[in-house]
């Protein structure tokens, strides 16, 4: 099979994976998701040489990088906005979510939002694209025992910041004692 033939093989059978992953990391703007997919698939395809037989770890690798470049071009375009005073907070505009609005299982996101983003995102790689360790050091462009060791620490942090989120009330730890 030609490297042409790999990359086809490898776009057809993953956009749908990378389109996933990079939307949960852009809580699925749309523009934003189809404008890294594609930086994706465009550095794949300048990279087709270098797809490994199991390229999907490998293109969730490259699209870390991507979404880091758009995450920095966002935040120069924000502090331009904000420089010149046309965001929506500047002109009293900031809607304030009530107490209702939460949505189920938020407080997991809340902890999660809490740890660095190193610790996020091999939280994510395992939980929501469901990789094994050897992917996931594919991903992290690391070895195994060091991706092992890097969700071995930040699943100690989450459970640890979810415990400082919700500690057990007096009259639970009565109920039980």
């Amino acid at each position: 099979m030609s490297n042409d033939d790999n990359f086809a093989a490898a776009y057809r059978e993953h956009y749908w994976a990378v389109s996933r992953y990079v939307a949960r990391r852009l809580d699925g703007r749309t523009s934003d998701v189809e404008e890294v997919v594609a930086e994706v698939f465009t550095v794949a395809w300048r990279r087709r040489a270098d797809l490994p037989p199991a390229p999907l770890p490998w293109l969730y690798g490259v699209a870390r990088n991507c979404l880091a470049n758009a995450v920095r071009g966002q935040g120069r375009r924000r502090r331009l906005v904000d420089r010149l005073g046309n965001d929506d907070t500047a002109h009293g505009r900031h809607i304030e979510a009530g107490p209702d609005a939460e949505a189920p299982g938020a407080w997991v996101h809340d902890a999660l939002a809490r740890l660095s983003p190193a610790d996020q995102e091999v939280l994510r790689l395992t939980a929501w694209e469901e990789l094994g360790i050897d992917e996931v050091a594919v991903a992290l462009g690391c070895g195994t025992r060091a991706a092992s060791m890097r969700l071995h620490r930040a699943r100690r942090r989450l459970r640890a910041e979810i415990d400082r989120m919700c500690p057990p009330t007096a009259s639970k730890e009565r109920s039980h004692g």
